[in-house]
């Protein structure tokens, strides 16, 4: 059905405006439009279409200015984060490390400590083994063993009165395995010390002696000897005492002698005593004897002193030269 057209009678409509009853043209085109003074023309076609291209420009300034914005503070937060992070790895490495190098230089110099004593201890022991050799003595009553020290270039050895006393036999059985025959020298009774005799033989470790007027309470020192037939046996203590007088038998006081905690047994008469830079400062003689048990006493023992030592030599050597 055809759509159906309505019409509006201009005098239904109520004017909004007076118009003058003057006639108009309107034309049909707009180079032929003619508009007479103080009428108003009313023509759809000529009314203005304002473009919105402005506002359109302006929003991506807006968003290009908010963007920036939000680029700038995101960029000033990362700056500030960068700072914070670098300020305070910066307070760690201040404090931190120096209170972790210290501990790791305690524990460094602890270590490195404890590693040099055990390293100096076996650097004395195997410079003064060579030295150090088992005396083999036999008596009419059977075997008995010692220890000795070879101290000079000509196969002199020291060593206890009481290892080699009743003698009629004496062998020396050095460091490298080997057995010599050795000759009594002489003796001195009273400072329980002898010296005996065996062929100097290429490569002889001497033993060196120290001062034992330096000796002081609590330095370390090494026993070395041949304990129970032991052979090349070490053990170490420190200096107790000083100055000790003690009685090897009813005839036989020993003045001067070190005090140490030395383990001794038999056999390490006549042996090594000797500090740690491998210097021989005395020759263990003895071990204290629990009188109540009639027992050696743990920790007790006693050397005689190289000062003492080396003067008894001398003399031995000048009546027998």
């Amino acid at each position: 059905m055809p759509q159906r057209e309505e019409y509006i009678h201009y005098e239904d409509v109520s004017p909004l405006h007076t118009i003058p009853s003057t006639s108009f043209i309107m034309p049909n085109t707009y180079t032929d439009q003619q508009l007479v003074p103080g009428q108003f023309q009313h023509n759809q076609a000529q009314i203005p279409e304002y473009p919105v291209e402005p506002e359109q420009k302006k929003r991506p300034e807006t968003r290009q200015k908010r963007t920036g914005g939000v680029a700038l503070a995101f960029l000033m937060l990362v700056l500030l984060l960068v700072f914070g992070v670098g300020l305070f790895a910066g307070w760690q490495f201040v404090h931190t490390p120096a209170q972790s190098t210290t501990s790791t230089t305690g524990s460094a110099a602890s270590s490195s400590s404890t590693t040099s004593g055990t390293t100096q201890a076996e650097s004395v022991i195997s410079s003064v083994e060579p030295a150090v050799v088992e005396l083999k003595v036999t008596t009419s009553q059977g075997e008995q063993l010692g220890s000795g020290i070879i101290f000079d270039a000509q196969g002199d050895i020291v060593t206890n009165n009481h290892v080699i006393d009743g003698g009629q036999q004496i062998e020396a059985v050095l460091s490298n395995g080997s057995t010599e025959q050795a000759q009594l020298i002489g003796t001195d009774a009273s400072h329980d010390l002898a010296v005996v005799r065996i062929a100097p033989f290429a490569h002889m470790a001497i033993a060196q002696f120290g001062d034992s007027t330096k000796v002081k309470v609590g330095q370390d020192v090494i026993a070395i000897g041949n304990p129970l037939g032991l052979t090349e046996t070490a053990s170490q203590g420190i200096v107790s005492a000083l100055n000790r007088s003690v009685s090897e038998s009813a005839a036989v006081t020993i003045s001067q002698t070190i005090q140490t905690d030395v383990a001794l047994n038999p056999g390490n008469s006549g042996g090594a005593l000797v500090d740690m830079q491998g210097k021989v400062i005395g020759i263990p003689t003895l071990a204290a004897i629990n009188t109540e048990s009639n027992t050696t006493a743990n920790g007790i023992s006693y050397a005689i002193p190289a000062s003492v030592v080396q003067s008894v030599i001398h003399q031995i050597l000048q009546q027998t030269a």
